[in-house]
């Protein structure tokens, strides 16, 4: 009785540990839950993607099939994303962005092919094996700055968390992600790149992503995925 009572409570902490990204925030303020944000297969379990050949990695929708609805955001302005509860594991942050094509609704577009391109991450931070630390744990979301030589256009913005903690083998790493729909205003003429797929991104062989924090501490950190375009 007493083993089960402990293997309950470590499934309730497991749980409780794991998180999604339902708002997003514009104007310093959220936009309510799954409304500028397509609903994730994981809005009740919460539970992570592991397979980084999955097409859930992309938008986590496969189940849900969902969309949203797109909300202007200006180019050179700040948002984000939040969390439904604060960000446990420790673990490294991106932002993607892809534009729809010309002529198509980006809420009907499911964002296949080299179109994405990250604008931010969060990495971890190490030196020289004496420590590593996340700056992406116990956070409540991520903001970060619209690249002011965008493209107008409607895009799916795309947040990963990526949480680390037995990350120690292949599949290990945990995939927290969500997409958002903006119609971004005010552009420039600015090229972005490089361009991934996504799928098609990670092999998860990355040293960013098959790692072991713990032991022994790494002397350094490389973040997954491509470089930054900061327009």
């Amino acid at each position: 009785m007493l083993a089960s009572v402990f293997v309950l409570a470590a499934l309730a902490a497991q749980a409780a540990a794991h998180y999604t990204f339902p708002n997003l925030v514009v104007g310093g303020t959220k936009t309510g839950d799954w409304v500028n944000v397509r609903r994730t297969n994981n809005y009740n379990t919460q539970s992570p993607v592991t397979d980084v050949t999955s097409i859930d990695l992309r938008c986590y929708t496969s189940e849900t099939g969902a969309t949203a609805q797109t909300i202007n955001v200006a180019a050179g302005s700040q948002m984000g994303f939040w969390a439904d509860q604060q960000v446990y594991h420790p673990g490294v942050l991106n932002i993607y962005l892809a534009k729809a094509p010309s002529g198509v609704d980006v809420a009907s577009w499911d964002g296949s092919g080299n179109v994405w391109f990250k604008i931010y991450e969060m990495p971890a931070v190490t030196n020289g094996g004496q420590s590593i630390t996340f700056p992406a744990q116990n956070i409540d979301g991520a903001t970060f700055t619209v690249p002011k030589n965008l493209p107008s256009g409607q895009y799916l913005v795309r947040v990963e968390h990526i949480a680390l903690h037995v990350a120690q083998t292949y599949g290990g790493a945990q995939f927290y992600i969500s997409c958002g729909q903006i119609n971004v205003t005010g552009g420039g003429s600015g090229t972005p790149g490089p361009l991934v797929a996504i799928p098609g991104v990670y092999t998860g062989n990355e040293p960013g992503i098959l790692i072991n924090i713990n032991y022994p501490i790494p002397t350094n950190y490389t973040q997954p995925g491509p470089a930054v375009w900061s327009g």
